[in-house]
């Protein structure tokens, strides 16, 4: 993943030296992008810079460097990323692929749908009746896998390397809220705090004990 993660920024990077100055609205340096409610745009990117793509729009692909992307609500993507800054869709926002983010927050609203896998490193990511189809893979991200939402193919915290560990006094909470499901493995390569609601059904758990729990939180 760390690797991936390397390749977006120096493609970014690359891509930023070519364009000499922000003719495109759609690309850019330095600035933020913004693409209004309903219109189809292909790719979208900018360096040092937010992306923002409207309410029902259409968009290839969002990225940035320096930035958080934000999804409407019943907009839709092929690809999502960021390396510092967050990541938000909004409700019935789809990504067919992948939501890629190094440091940031994750949060899907209701029924949003990620296609493809949810990716960071370090940030909260929090699903609000939402779904991701390929699981989710962080590092030292906070997760909440809220009421009623749905992931298929498993979670897994990999081990940090390096300077990756957040905080070594504090280990991650990881929720999995009343009726949410997790289809495949969770599997944890670090230490964390595991919460399941009582009426959530998951899959196997390798590398952490779940502590039961009922009601809307733990």
């Amino acid at each position: 993943m760390r690797r991936t993660l390397l390749s977006v920024l120096v493609a970014l990077t690359i891509a930023g030296g070519v364009i000499a100055k922000d003719t495109d609205p759609y690309n850019k340096v330095n600035g933020s992008v913004e693409v209004s409610a309903g219109e189809h745009v292909d790719k979208v990117s900018t360096v040092n810079g937010s992306v923002r793509v409207g309410d029902r729009a259409v968009v290839q692909k969002a990225q940035t460097v320096n930035g958080s992307v934000r999804l409407g609500d019943s907009a839709s993507a092929d690809k999502l990323d960021t390396v510092n800054g967050a990541v938000n869709l909004g409700a019935k926002a789809k990504v067919s692929g992948d939501v890629k983010s190094v440091n940031g927050r994750v949060y899907l609203d209701k029924g949003a749908d990620i296609g493809g896998r949810l990716y960071n490193v370090n940030g909260e990511i929090e699903l609000d009746n939402a779904h991701v189809g390929q699981g989710i893979e962080t590092v030292n991200a906070d997760l909440t896998v809220g009421s009623n939402s749905k992931v298929e193919g498993g979670i897994l915290y990999k081990k940090p390397q390096g300077n990756g560990w957040r905080d070594e006094n504090r280990n991650p909470k990881v929720v999995i809220g009343p009726h949410a499901v997790v289809k495949g493995d969770l599997t944890f390569e670090r230490p964390v705090d595991l919460f399941v609601s009582d009426s959530a059904s998951v899959g196997n758990v390798q590398g952490a004990t779940a502590k039961k729990f009922s009601g809307s939180a733990p």
